[in-house]
């Protein structure tokens, strides 16, 4: 079997969506499937799609990775039907789904798009991707939800959650973990027994980053000589922030860390390769994803933290999948430091909450393997096919 993975970049530096691409191309291959990724060259227009479709002839299924960001917010890639002439079954993964449009149909009355997706014609987000599918993968509930609302159960969909962008590199032994510990807090400057607060994932606004170093420094002067320090494990740039952007909002964020007090308890690292970012999370002890929209667990930073087994504070997202106090504790409000202080106190004042929720954090990691992620794709692919 024979598959092509369209993906809008394979700059895993730049991109969760394009690590994810990548990471699935390998389970793949393990599994047995002859899998191959191709990249929509930019600008991702027609043109170059046609030219990715062109690549990707031979294959026996072409798998196209959606998400809006992924190509520039250009909707170009939503005609592969019909740019295409290979005969491959086209099937799509829906990595975002329900708040995006082109621009240019943004206009179109709503009644007029209930009409058409009823049947199954155009979808306001894919254009001819989800209708012309001969099979659709959602990565959660809501757009699972969203899709059948849209389509009137009228397309083939499976959910197939994703998996962690970076598992537990290595064998880990409670000596390693007591030296990687040690080792990290000397690299960073700071007292063998200072508290780890890890982020992970790529900085942009919506992020939260700057409530959560606000959270931190509030919590390190209520509690004079208990050391805490924030890890900002993560570059700035992406799909979804251009170079140019990315520096003003790294240098808008580094200049609120300094004019609040927190640079001195704030590590930004950067884009670090998959070993030095497990490492760094080996030593922490909480994580903390303050995401503005709140986190779902769809979240491949979610379930990095989770998979390296840390109790970790999120931002209310509505995901049943997330239980407070059970695979995480949930804050319900966002944008609001407060908020994220009381979480982590939680963690901190209470060691048996810590361990129950990461050991059921772990455990929903488990659940979402990448062997396990591969096999669902591999029984999709075969109904396909058959």
């Amino acid at each position: 079997m024979r598959v092509a993975l369209v993906t809008g970049s394979t700059d895993a530096r730049r991109d969760g969506v394009a690590a994810y691409t990548l990471r699935l191309a390998e389970e793949l291959r393990a599994a047995g499937v002859d899998a191959a990724t191709v990249a929509v060259a930019p600008p991702h227009g027609a043109r170059s799609v046609r030219a990715a479709l062109h690549a990707a002839a031979g294959a026996h299924l072409v798998h196209v990775q959606w998400a809006p960001s992924l190509y520039r917010f250009r909707g170009a890639v939503g005609l592969a039907p019909h740019l295409t002439s290979s005969g491959a079954r086209l099937v799509t993964t829906l990595h975002e789904y329900g708040g995006w449009s082109p621009e240019r149909l943004r206009r179109v009355p709503e009644r007029v798009w209930r009409a058409c997706e009823a049947q199954r014609l155009i979808d306001r987000e894919t254009l001819a991707l989800v209708p012309r599918s001969a099979g659709v993968i959602t990565t959660n509930a809501p757009h699972a939800a969203e899709l059948a609302t849209r389509f009137a159960g009228r397309v083939d969909a499976v959910t197939v959650p994703i998996g962690a962008n970076v598992g537990v590199v290595g064998a880990v032994s409670d000596r390693d973990r007591e030296r990687i510990r040690a080792e990290v807090r000397a690299e960073l400057g700071v007292s063998a027994d200072t508290t780890l607060v890890a982020f992970f994932g790529f900085v942009h606004p919506v992020k939260g980053v700057r409530h959560l170093a606000d959270a931190i420094t509030r919590l390190r002067a209520e509690r004079a000589g208990a050391g805490l320090h924030l890890l900002v494990i993560g570059g700035f740039e992406s799909m979804a922030l251009p170079r140019d952007e990315a520096d003003v909002v790294e240098r808008e964020l580094r200049a609120h860390l300094a004019t609040s007090g927190a640079d001195g308890a704030t590590t930004i690292t950067g884009f670090l390769p998959e070993r030095d970012v497990s490492r760094l999370l080996t030593a922490s002890d909480l994580g903390a994803l303050p995401f503005t929209a709140g986190v779902t667990a769809k979240s491949g930073s979610l379930l990095t933290l989770l998979a390296h087994r840390l109790p970790v504070v999120v931002t209310d997202g509505g995901d049943p999948a997330l239980a407070d106090g059970v695979d995480c504790v949930v804050v319900d409000r966002v944008r609001d430091a407060d908020a994220l202080a009381d979480g982590l106190r939680r963690l901190l004042d209470d060691p048996a909450l810590r361990e129950r929720v990461a050991a059921g954090g772990a455990a929903l990691a488990e659940e979402r393997s990448w062997p396990g992620i591969a096999r669902a794709h591999l029984d999709l692919y075969r109904r396909v096919l058959a």
